[in-house]
């Protein structure tokens, strides 16, 4: 089976990466199907398909496509809520087509929160969104990887202030549980090493700067721990991702949104890869925006995105051999 890769935001750098990923893919004999409007592709060639059965015997000669209709005229670098309903088209058919096992796994071009808030979309994003129409909502997890850095926050696409008041060590548990199972099952890790980041600067410095290591993410580790599962930590957040410290661990945990972004996005964002966890498909996603500054002009990278699709493939050849052993 192919994954599925959605349209994204039709007026942000989706249409080209598309593009761009399916001249370099279809030379490497590694094929996806894209959920979007035709009318957006431009340079190759197309070819409309039923279902993703037939894209593999035509990705080598055209980009099969699935089609969505979208209800206005498409600008490049000019976002419009008026196209939301064909974003929001895209990810339910992937999806559906996931969850029937008809696909591999969901791979999402980069879409626009503000665009589709204004169009009254009731998530923050596409990874809760996801969990909605898997049937599990609040028990996605969001990580980011690359062949450098794998990181997971705990809190993900709230203020720093609510991020703050709804840390807790439950939380800590739930998502560290979540991660240490991905990692064995996903990432084919037997025994998976999770670091834990300290909130505070220094880790609290024993309590001077700040006390939630003692009262809430220790006693998170040792119950990780009691799981059996590889925690360790808190450590300072400025010392945990440098040279020295990432070969000790396979993962690091942290409390909030960019405690976890800005390290992966400074050492590898060409590379990274947004993977969602906790759900009963897979889903990855380049770890950057729509770009509409650059839309349209043929400058964008697709490396985040051909990452993504690699990833795709291995993660859902990985979950398809232990389901085929039963495990």
């Amino acid at each position: 089976m192919l994954p599925a890769l959605t349209m994204g935001d039709p007026a942000g750098i989706g249409p080209e990466l598309t593009i761009d990923a399916w001249k370099h893919l279809r030379e490497h004999d590694e094929g996806f199907v894209w959920i979007g409007d035709p009318r957006l592709i431009a340079g190759i060639p197309v070819q409309v398909v039923a279902g993703p059965e037939e894209a593999g015997s035509v990705f080598a000669q055209a980009l099969p496509v699935m089609p969505v209709h979208l209800p206005a005229k498409v600008t490049p670098g000019q976002p419009d809520p008026a196209l939301a309903s064909g974003v929001i088209e895209s990810i339910e058919r992937a999806t559906a087509l996931a969850l029937e096992g008809r696909v591999s796994a969901v791979v999402t071009n980069p879409i626009s929160k503000a665009v589709l808030k204004a169009a009254g979309f009731g998530f923050p994003g596409h990874t809760e969104f996801l969990a909605s129409l898997c049937g599990v909502p609040g028990e996605e997890i969001m990580m980011l990887a690359s062949p450098r850095l794998r990181v997971v926050p705990v809190t993900v696409h709230v203020s720093l202030r609510e991020a703050l008041d709804t840390l807790t060590a439950r939380r800590i548990v739930q998502v560290g549980k979540t991660l240490a199972e991905a990692l064995r099952r996903d990432f084919g890790l037997e025994a998976p090493r999770i670091a834990v980041a300290g909130l505070n600067p220094h880790a609290g410095e024993g309590g001077v700067m700040g006390v939630e290591e003692r009262t809430m993410i220790e006693p998170a580790i040792a119950a990780l721990r009691d799981a059996g599962i590889d925690a360790s930590g808190p450590y300072p957040p400025d010392t945990l991702f440098t040279d020295i410290a990432r070969p000790l661990y396979d993962a690091a945990l942290c409390m909030y949104h960019d405690q976890a972004l800005i390290p992966l996005k400074t050492l590898d964002m060409a590379n990274g890869v947004n993977v969602t966890l906790g759900l009963p498909i897979v889903r990855t996603s380049p770890d950057h925006g729509t770009a509409f500054s650059i839309a349209g002009t043929g400058t964008a990278d697709p490396a985040s995105l051909l990452a993504a699709l690699r990833m795709a493939r291995d993660l859902g050849a990985r979950r398809a051999t232990v389901r085929g052993t039963g495990s």
